[in-house]
């Protein structure tokens, strides 16, 4: 048997294609993306199994399609494979990563209701043999650069943070890299981020023998994060989940473009700080963004907590270079709570 894979519509065109109290270093490229990252070997046959697979969705004839591996992640395997005059953007992974795609085109489907962004469309996830893969549409993408880009994805982000839901969490549960995410629906934020957010991060350090602030100190700041929500409650926005600069660019068009997203509905402030973690964003992003939508008193101290959930999570996915950092943020905001 070549293969089973959900079957999606067919592609219909040509073109698929407070700041931290320390220094971070430098996010490394963990997931590959339908961005320009760079070819790394000329053109071969598809493989037959995926061509098979990947033709019985239906509208595209992949048994004489070509391939060629692209690089610029760490979790998946990617190629770009064109077929006749089309481009597509293959990823593929052992058959446990079927979860973590299937969730990726929940993601991706959510963010194209927001009509300001350019997204790519998931055309095919499945399995081929021992093989889960998932199929996008190839996007001729470039890297934020000018104010006129950050200005533009500010506008998009702004409209896609003013999609507001009635609770916060999500629909289904899914993946913050390679590591699970719950979205299990609440009505408090302070407690949603606590239990679904930190707790399960700090859980799995310490079962991976990460000590240190880890323990008592991250208790006691677990225990003071409600006073950060006191008199400030956020609506629950769509929030692309992992909005560092990988993940966001601008089409050919100059429209901009988000992709491996982590997508649930929470508190803006968290979309916005994940920005500014690895750095990369034009600075007129940030002076647009707030001139649209002004944040709220506190978004400094907010941030902090935001983002120690991401350095966490590259704790537990990357080990331990991250731990100092994560000791830090977690003694920082404890002083600052305790005021």
């Amino acid at each position: 048997m070549a293969g089973s894979l959900a079957r999606l519509p067919a592609p219909v065109g040509s073109r698929c294609s407070r700041r931290l109290p320390i220094t971070l270093p430098r996010r490394q490229n963990r997931r590959q993306s339908c961005i320009g990252s760079r070819v790394v070997e000329s053109w071969s046959p598809l493989d037959a199994e995926l061509g098979h697979a990947l033709s019985a969705a239906g509208g595209v004839d992949f048994s004489r399609a070509e391939a060629r591996p692209v690089g610029g992640g760490c979790i998946h395997r990617a190629q770009e494979v064109r077929a006749g005059e089309r481009r597509y953007f293959l990823k593929m992974n052992d058959a446990a990563a079927l979860p973590m795609f299937e969730a990726e085109v929940d993601g991706l489907d959510a963010l194209a209701r927001c009509d300001a962004f350019r997204v790519p469309r998931p055309l095919a996830c499945g399995m081929a043999g021992a093989r889960a893969f998932l199929l996008l549409e190839y996007l001729d993408l470039r890297p934020l650069a000018t104010d006129e880009d950050g200005q533009r994805f500010a506008r998009a982000l702004v409209q896609l943070h003013h999609d507001i839901g009635e609770h916060y969490g999500w629909a289904r549960d899914n993946f913050i890299g390679a590591n699970p995410q719950a979205n299990t629906p609440r009505d408090g934020w302070a407690q949603f981020f606590i239990k679904h957010r930190l707790m399960p991060q700090l859980q799995m350090a310490r079962a991976k023998g990460f000590g240190g602030a880890l323990g008592r100190d991250a208790d006691q700041l677990i225990e003071r994060v409600p006073a950060l929500f006191l008199e400030y409650c956020p609506r629950p926005s769509l929030l692309h989940g992992d909005l560092w600069n990988g993940n966001a660019a601008m089409d050919a068009e100059g429209r901009p473009a988000i992709f491996d997203p982590a997508v649930y509905r929470g508190d803006r402030d968290a979309d916005l700080a994940m920005s500014e973690l690895f750095g990369g964003f034009p600075a007129a992003f940030y002076v647009a963004y707030r001139t649209a939508w002004p944040l709220a008193e506190g978004y400094e101290q907010r941030k902090t907590l935001y983002n120690l959930y991401h350095v966490l999570n590259h704790l537990n996915l990357f080990g331990r270079g991250y731990l100092g950092q994560a000791e830090r943020m977690i003694r920082a905001l404890f002083f600052e709570l305790r005021r």
